[in-house]
């Protein structure tokens, strides 16, 4: 009867879990370039009363299927949905999206790269283009003084138009990364993720090579959070959760008139 109490127990726990996914799913609805999570569940190790194969009941005709009683579940791992945000028109300069796969490269304080979808950037006080943390995109992109017009190609050809000339000259060139596992990046928040080994190595390449997207200048991706599937997963944790709850108040029922029938006896 014990068994029951903690495998009911796990499933509850699953189901916190599940829940603090949905809710900061829910709390990044309106993230730039941020991706929902979904949570994968797995079966814990099965107590075998009786394995599969072995004798039945002392005779020499086998067990067809044995005795196994699950010991409960856990979550096994949260993967991101890599599909694409929606695209809104913001008519800035310097916002840009990735139509397809692929992140921007940004250097951190500390010397490393870390990457992001996020492209709502700005230019620091030093003429470089920057992430709204302040965090340099790289390549580096410096932009001249009295600059009156920047145009970002769809293959990331960062041309500037300078006060008092013609014509654009090209001053950059914008860069994607990739990875073999996308899914294997670790979130460290501030919308930006840092490479792993179960991720792989980056991959820079220019827009629309090795299967990267293209850029849209003036436009930013939006968060791909469907609200009403994730509406559909809460009540669904909610009501597992219940449910698991239930086993834990009927088993506590069974265990007390057990223990009754004991003392009485």
């Amino acid at each position: 009867m014990l068994r029951s109490l903690y495998t009911a127990a796990t499933g509850m726990e699953a189901q916190e879990t599940m829940m603090d996914v949905v809710a900061n799913n829910l709390a990044n609805a309106s993230t730039t370039g941020f991706k929902a999570s979904q949570t994968n569940f797995a079966d814990l190790i099965s107590d075998t009363l009786q394995a599969p194969g072995g004798p039945q009941g002392g005779q020499t005709v086998s067990e067809p299927s044995g005795i196994q009683v699950g010991l409960g579940t856990r979550i096994q791992s949260t993967t991101p949905n890599l599909t694409q945000g929606t695209m809104s028109n913001t008519n800035n300069t310097f916002d840009l999206a990735i139509q397809g796969s692929g992140y921007f490269k940004v250097q951190q304080a500390d010397g490393t790269f870390a990457y992001t979808r996020a492209g709502n950037f700005s230019v620091s006080a030093q003429g470089q283009m920057v992430t709204q943390s302040g965090l340099m995109v790289e390549p580096g992109i410096s932009i001249p003084a009295q600059t009156t017009q920047v145009t970002i190609s769809p293959q990331g050809l960062v041309s500037a138009t300078v006060a008092g000339q013609t014509n654009a000259n090209q001053i950059g060139q914008i860069e994607l990364s990739t990875f073999t596992n996308p899914g294997g990046l670790l979130a460290q928040g501030n919308n930006l993720y840092s490479e792993t080994s179960a991720s792989g190595n980056a991959i820079t390449v220019k827009p629309g090579e090795q299967g990267t997207g293209q850029i849209a200048q003036g436009y930013l991706e939006g968060s791909n959070v469907q609200a009403v599937n994730e509406m559909v997963n809460m009540i669904a944790a909610q009501r597992a959760y219940e449910m698991n709850s239930q086993v834990i108040t009927a088993a506590n029922d069974m265990l007390q008139r057990l223990t009754n029938i004991q003392l009485s006896s």
